[in-house]
């Protein structure tokens, strides 16, 4: 027995080995023409997952796939209004946004897998967002 967690993969977001160790990776939950989109941030051993809705207009943050941090990777950014946001809470710091924050997707670690929480439902997370 290899003591390896099944997986669920209708809660994977992505695998840790997909992330530089500072990096960032967008994913989707649920089907369709809208599904949620939000983004894994790593900052080390730590991962902090975020709905891909800036805190000021609910416009996407960023333009290109997987880039949402600033140059020299100490924030996130929104391409659209120019607001950093911290990367451990999603805090605005900066910009039109300021004193808000992104909204949180709760996730897990397992096997190397950054999967959603157990307690939340994919299926209601997707349509919230859609």
């Amino acid at each position: 027995m290899s003591g390896r967690v099944e997986i669920d993969l209708r809660r994977l977001l992505c695998r840790l080995e997909d992330l530089a160790a500072t990096g960032c990776r967008e994913f989707r939950v649920g089907g369709g023409e809208w599904p949620m989109r939000g983004f894994v941030v790593r900052d080390g051993a730590q991962v902090h997952a975020y709905v891909n809705r800036c805190a000021h207009q609910a416009f996407p943050l960023n333009y290109l796939p997987d880039r949402f941090l600033t140059h020299d990777g100490a924030a996130i950014l929104c391409c659209v209004h120019g607001a950093l946001f911290t990367r451990d809470t999603g805090f605005c710091l900066a910009g039109p946004c300021s004193g808000r924050s992104l909204e949180r997707v709760p996730i897990r670690v397992v096997d190397d897998c950054v999967l959603l929480a157990d307690d939340v439902d994919p299926e209601e997370l997707a349509a919230r967002y859609a």
